[in-house]
């Protein structure tokens, strides 16, 4: 493998995200290597070792490129609609790419993209609504927590997978012990997968957080 300057420049940090969030959707989060990667790069493991040091520093990268891809808000735009904006794309990213939440489990995600492309601004936008920094940053929480939680909750890039594995776990349970989940099945399915559930809990949090005019 390529152990030159010429390798590290084409193992960038953006080009070692994209590979890494490709080889994760293909074949699972349980695919991700250094030396997996740097085969699909065509470097050497030390090059792609060098840019990240660790899988946490790897992880580190896809995080903050898929951040890059977050909108940046037209300044005016008004307090619920630029904080709906934000917020779905996170989730739509997030969804996107369920191996990697899978990776990252509970650690935070504090990059300086993200930091830029979300926290920031809509931590000023909320300042500048009206809210108290206390206030300001309980409602980001809340706002973060529901989408991480509902992107986490299913994969929703196979739906029909996510369905039948449900169906097939309701389908184990004892009847008289879990009668509200055996007894509903077919109705209660569908809502796993259906992205309205997220989008009108978050509309619901954003008006109950909405600030006075």
């Amino acid at each position: 493998m390529p152990r030159t300057s010429a390798a590290l420049d084409r193992a960038t940090p953006e080009t070692i995200a994209v590979a890494a969030l490709r080889l994760i959707d293909e074949e699972g989060p349980g695919a991700l290597s250094f030396r997996t990667l740097a085969d699909r790069l065509d470097v050497s493991h030390a090059t792609v070792q060098r840019r990240c040091t660790d899988l946490a520093g790897l992880l580190d990268l896809c995080t903050e490129h898929l951040a890059g891809l977050l909108p940046e808000v037209p300044a005016g735009t008004g307090w619920a609609e630029a904080t709906e904006l934000r917020f779905t794309a996170l989730y739509r990213l997030l969804t996107a790419h369920p191996g990697l939440l899978i990776l990252r489990g509970g650690r935070p995600w504090m990059g300086r993209r993200l930091l830029a492309r979300l926290v920031e601004p809509q931590i000023a936008d909320s300042l500048a609504a009206g809210m108290a920094p206390e206030q300001a940053m309980t409602v980001y929480r809340r706002l973060y927590l529901l989408t991480l939680g509902s992107a986490a909750f299913v994969d929703h890039r196979d739906p029909a997978a996510a369905t039948a594995a449900s169906r097939a776990a309701l389908a184990a349970l004892d009847p008289e012990r879990f009668p509200a989940l055996t007894g509903h099945t077919a109705a209660l399915l569908p809502v796993l997968t259906d992205h309205e559930v997220y989008y009108g809990a978050l509309r619901r949090l954003i008006e109950d957080a909405r600030p006075a005019s």
